[in-house]
């Protein structure tokens, strides 16, 4: 990794994130053209091209799902019923925060409901590996919120099937309906509708650069969550913490994809130094070492900062998806921390963790947009409902007000409206 003096946070912060690759945008409006267009028979079209799948029936049957279970073992189960246990706590607790309320003002009664979404769909990601544990963080919060209808999507392999871990997932969270189908195909059919999927109000999930596009861009007619790019981890230390943990936490993030952002930003020189050996001493030693050396030597750097404020700054401005502080003052240090996604306090609280089993969830936003919401959750699947119920008495204690705000709006036939009860 580069090791970097930082002497300018802001001009450093600048020039160090990753150049956005070309989105390819003209080839996700083509096909989500031709689904929108042509249905069923285009997304058979592009799994047969993608995949290299035959699809005749793109909802799986129970026989299928069914047959899943079979595929599994006992010990990969029970790790996904405690990892669903855990983030169903998690979730649960912050339903229960939820309450219906009323507010009186003179007569005027406002209601606040909190309303679950009727249809969602979920994107599983596929290819370069498989992803339950994103079944777990999207049908779960969904679930919990009360949704009705929860559809699940993902990439069929070029046998036309879908990982078996997947399927059981799904299954055993409350999916409601699986489809064989991913990449921006799946996005169209959520979004459009078509004979086999009928559409969704709102698709949430991670996916690569395609799948992110296609969200973004059916997003004027369809509700998405967030655009949720490449996987990045932030660690924030000091010599106290243990560099050997901080070389295989910056690895374990890295194995995701050759375009992840990972980074460390530290004020020790010595601690940069024994990080950066470390890795390059593993790195011959793990698997999927093709996307972690690829990662790290093009995106990743160590940045040695002049003060801890400059690290509190950098961290900040940066805002990664997952950020670790591995200080001597975690807790304090944090208290200063406003922007990543996901902030993981201690040396013993790595990211890869809370990707499963913490009860955490791992859908996070990414390229700074931790500075304006968190991880996906129950919240994401919920509309607040508003109900107003006035009188005529309560209307002309307000009358006069009315007026002077309608007339400087120059809209005045919103007082008429009102004008025409009171008399």
């Amino acid at each position: 990794m580069r090791i970097i003096k930082v002497t300018n946070v802001q001009k450093f912060a600048a020039q160090i994130l990753p150049k956005q690759p070309q989105n390819n945008k003209a080839i996700v409006e083509s096909i989500l053209k031709n689904v929108k267009k042509n249905g069923d028979k285009a997304i058979r079209k592009y799994e047969k091209k993608f995949t290299g799948a035959n699809i005749s029936s793109l909802r799986l049957s129970q026989m299928e799902i069914k047959n899943a279970y079979s595929k599994i073992s006992k010990t990969e189960l029970s790790a996904l019923r405690l990892a669903k246990s855990r983030l169903k706590k998690t979730e649960s607790a912050v339903k229960s925060l939820l309450k219906n309320i009323t507010i009186n003002n003179d007569g005027i009664k406002i209601s606040k409901k909190f309303i679950p979404i009727e249809n969602v769909g979920c994107y599983i990601p596929g290819g370069l590996a498989r992803y339950p544990s994103s079944v777990i963080m999207s049908v779960i919060p969904a679930k919990i919120a009360g949704v009705k209808r929860i559809v699940v999507v993902s990439p069929p392999n070029s046998d036309g099937k879908i990982d078996p871990l997947t399927i059981v997932t799904a299954d055993i969270c409350g999916a409601d309906e699986i489809y064989k189908t991913g990449g921006v195909q799946s996005i169209a059919a959520l979004s459009f509708g078509t004979k086999s999927i009928p559409k969704v109000d709102k698709i949430v999930g991670p996916g690569g650069a395609f799948v992110t596009t296609a969200k973004s861009l059916v997003s004027d007619q369809t509700g998405i969550d967030m655009l949720a790019g490449p996987t990045e981890l932030g660690i924030v230390a000091d010599n106290s913490a243990n560099p050997k943990f901080i070389a295989l936490d910056l690895i374990s993030q890295a194995e995701h994809s050759s375009d992840t952002f990972c980074y460390l930003i530290t004020t020790s020189e010595n601690l940069a130094k024994l990080v950066n050996n470390i890795i390059l001493e593993l790195i011959p030693k793990i698997k999927r070492d093709t996307f972690v050396k690829s990662s790290l030597k093009n995106n990743g750097f160590i940045g040695i900062c002049k003060t801890s404020s400059d690290m509190i700054e950098l961290a900040n401005i940066l805002a990664p998806e997952h950020l670790q502080i591995m200080t001597k003052n975690s807790e304090s240090f944090a208290t200063k921390i406003t922007s990543p996604g996901l902030i993981l306090l201690g040396n013993d609280t790595p990211s890869s963790a809370s990707d499963y089993i913490l009860g955490s969830n791992h859908i996070l936003p990414t390229s700074g947009f931790g500075k304006i919401r968190g991880s996906l959750s129950v919240l994401d699947f919920i509309k607040i409902s508003t109900q107003i119920t006035s009188s005529k008495s309560s209307l002309s204690k307000i009358s006069k007000y009315l007026e002077v705000l309608t007339t400087s709006e120059g809209l005045s036939n919103h007082y008429e409206a009102v004008r025409g009860r009171l008399e």
